[in-house]
């Protein structure tokens, strides 16, 4: 098994964020797991994205074309990253930034007011972890509990205050996206 993640975002929107937590959740249950960072020279506003490859055996190549996933937060992104996602491949989009519906059929698809859920949890900074929890319950590479193993053995000391913050979100965009899929069938 191998599964190449691409989250993306304007510059603190917390995409490489997100995708650390991925990365970390993998490696701390024994897969090999790559995770490369790009973004632009702005620190806001910019781009910002990262791949995250995770595999049961070592990883040929850092480098991906067209990744099984994208959980992207903002339109840029998703117009970038939907037509290089393979078919059968999931993809999460930040409602709340992306104004338009899919137009492939192709893969599995959803649409989450992340910004509006952060909000609501009274941080919108949240919206990363938001999506990383819709992306989880679209796709489950780990579980739940791993995603939030990950943030309490790797989140910067300076940031523990916002852990319970952070899980709730992460419960939040999971609800979403089974509502959603409940709503669909």
């Amino acid at each position: 098994m191998q599964i190449e993640v691409i989250f993306s975002g304007f510059g603190g929107q917390g995409a490489l964020f997100a995708g650390q937590v991925l990365a970390y959740a993998a490696m701390d249950t024994g897969k090999e797991v790559t995770w490369i960072p790009s973004y632009g020279p702005e620190m806001r506003g910019g781009t910002a994205n990262c791949t995250v490859i995770i595999a049961d055996e070592e990883i040929g190549s850092p480098l991906v074309r067209n990744p099984k996933a994208a959980v992207v937060l903002n339109l840029p992104s998703f117009d970038k990253y939907e037509p290089l996602v393979q078919p059968g491949g999931v993809m999460i989009a930040n409602a709340s930034l992306v104004n338009r519906e899919f137009a492939r059929k192709d893969i599995t698809s959803l649409l989450i007011p992340a910004n509006d859920i952060a909000t609501t949890l009274g941080n919108s900074k949240l919206l990363n972890m938001v999506m990383l929890g819709a992306f989880i319950e679209k796709l489950p590479i780990v579980s739940m509990d791993d995603l939030e193993n990950a943030l309490q053995n790797h989140l910067p000391e300076r940031h523990k205050k916002l852990l319970p913050l952070n899980m709730e979100a992460l419960k939040k965009g999971a609800e979403f996206a089974s509502a959603r899929e409940k709503q669909i069938e």
